[in-house]
């Protein structure tokens, strides 16, 4: 699939024909920087935040689908499963042969992968060795690039990259580099992050992004039943976004998410992922993370085409490890 890089200038906003300069200045005041920003943040976003008209915005949007379907940076309307199935994603280790494997090869770009369990099971910890390994080259498991740490529960810990770098034998001040951290203080902060991601992205060369943790400040602001449609409504949004950011930047996103009791199951699991049928339905992986002793256990709970199973890994000076490379 061609890129922006195979066709410079092509995904400047004044490259439709119906954004003249007065629009491209207010679309670029309300952070629509590039095409792409324009589907991902949508019609809605786009009217709301510039004031035009909703049949403008609409228009707009189309023409910038229809662009960027013709640079081959998303897929087109119609296509044979054939050339899906032939189309190669790449694919970021996670450290783990037995983890990798589970997620058929590593974490997938142009995916949501949703992480839950309860704490200490290793969410955050993945999410460390991500940063890492993405910077790594292809034959190594990595992309060459660089990662976006969106922290919501002051989690991001430099120095677990610095350990994790030197215990695999990289140079930590350079994974340090290659991690931009952006700290969301609200979810109206988090959600402001998100939208102006595209910007980050692009000029940094970013792969992976983390949200550590997705759900948590929706469920601290917003109490009682009373505020649940609210709450479902911003949260519904924000995985949207993120979904059409993996899709149209080609990178691969991972969020962490708790977990709440379930007293309604009496077999299986008796604890469920926060965030409701919001988060089920627009992630396209979920792994349920759980303690085994000194190890730790992921299972693929949800995927397209995975098999529900369950590997162990276990947690060292690397970061997520498989249990026989010891400490």
């Amino acid at each position: 699939m061609a890129s922006s890089e195979d066709a410079p200038g092509r995904l400047e906003l004044s490259n439709i024909e119906e954004i003249g300069p007065a629009t491209e200045k207010r679309l670029k005041e309300a952070g629509f920087r590039s095409i792409r920003d324009l589907l991902v943040r949508g019609p809605v976003d786009v009217a709301e935040a510039t004031g035009m008209e909703m049949d403008e915005s609409v228009e707009i949007c189309n023409k910038a689908r229809v662009m960027l379907e013709e640079l081959g940076v998303i897929d087109k309307s119609f296509v044979t499963a054939t050339s899906l199935y032939s189309r190669r994603r790449d694919r970021i280790s996670t450290g783990s042969k037995s983890f990798d494997d589970l997620l058929g090869g590593g974490l997938e770009t142009k995916a949501v992968t949703e992480v839950y369990g309860e704490f200490g099971t290793g969410k955050t910890q993945l999410c460390h060795t991500l940063c890492v390994m993405v910077q790594q080259s292809r034959l190594a498991g990595g992309l060459d690039a660089k990662a976006l740490y969106i922290d919501t529960e002051n989690t991001f810990r430099p120095e677990r990259i610095v350990s994790i770098a030197e215990a695999r034998g990289f140079d930590p001040r350079k994974s340090l580099e290659n991690v931009i951290v952006a700290k969301a203080y609200n979810s109206a902060h988090q959600e402001l992050i998100i939208e102006e991601a595209g910007a980050v992205i692009e000029d940094n060369s970013i792969r992976l992004i983390v949200v550590d943790s997705a759900v948590a400040h929706y469920r601290a602001e917003f109490l009682g039943r009373a505020t649940l449609s609210e709450r479902q409504q911003r949260l519904n949004k924000f995985m949207h976004i993120l979904v059409r950011i993996a899709e149209t930047y080609e990178v691969a996103v991972v969020l962490t998410n708790q977990i709440q009791a379930s007293p309604d199951a009496y077999f299986g699991d008796t604890v469920r992922p926060t965030g409701g049928n919001v988060v089920a339905h627009t992630s396209t992986y979920r792994i349920h993370l759980k303690r085994s002793g000194k190890n730790r256990i992921a299972r693929m709970v949800d995927s397209p085409y995975h098999a529900e199973r369950e590997i162990l890994f276990t947690l060292t000076d690397r970061g997520i490890s498989d249990v026989n490379e010891g400490r």
